[in-house]
C-alpha cells in the first residue's frame, strides 16, 4: 500500500500550537507599539496649536479654542466648547488634551500638556515621552 503525500493530523496541531505560541508573544507588544503611536499622534496634533497660539498670544491676550482652529481628535476627549489653551497675564501659557475617546484603553486620563514660558520657550509637562 502506498504511503500517500500530505500532513497528519498531529503535524497540524503542532504547527497550530506555534502559531499561537507566536501570537501570544507578540500581542502584547503590538499593543505598547499602538499606545505610543497614539501618544505621539496627539502630542503632533497638540503642536500644531503652538503657533496660532503664539499669534494670537502676541495680539489680543486671550486665546480661545476657534481663535486658534482647534478641532477636537478621536484621541483626545473635550469638545469645541473645552479650552485647550490657556494665557497668563504674564505671557505663560499652557496647551493641553486628556486622552480619552477612541484612544488605547490604558491612556484613558493622560494628560498631555505643553507649557509657555513667558520668554515665549514651549516645553513638554509630565512623563509621556518614552512609554505608554
Amino acid at each position: 500500500m502506498a504511503k500517500s503525500g500530505g500532513f497528519t493530523l498531529i503535524e497540524l496541531m503542532i504547527v497550530v500550537a506555534i502559531i499561537g505560541i507566536l501570537a501570544a508573544a507578540a500581542i502584547p507588544s503590538y499593543q505598547v507599539y499602538i499606545a505610543k503611536t497614539q501618544i505621539n499622534r496627539a502630542v503632533s496634533e497638540l503642536s500644531a496649536y503652538k503657533a496660532p497660539f503664539e499669534k494670537r498670544a502676541g495680539s489680543s491676550g486671550s486665546v480661545m479654542n476657534e481663535d486658534i482652529g482647534y478641532t477636537p481628535s478621536n484621541l483626545t476627549t473635550g469638545s469645541q466648547g473645552v479650552d485647550i489653551g490657556v494665557l497668563n497675564a504674564d505671557g505663560s501659557g499652557q496647551l493641553q488634551v486628556t486622552m480619552g475617546g477612541k484612544a488605547h484603553p490604558n491612556l484613558a486620563g493622560l494628560i498631555l500638556s505643553f507649557e509657555r514660558s513667558p520668554a515665549g520657550v514651549w516645553e513638554r509637562l509630565g512623563s509621556w515621552t518614552g512609554t505608554a
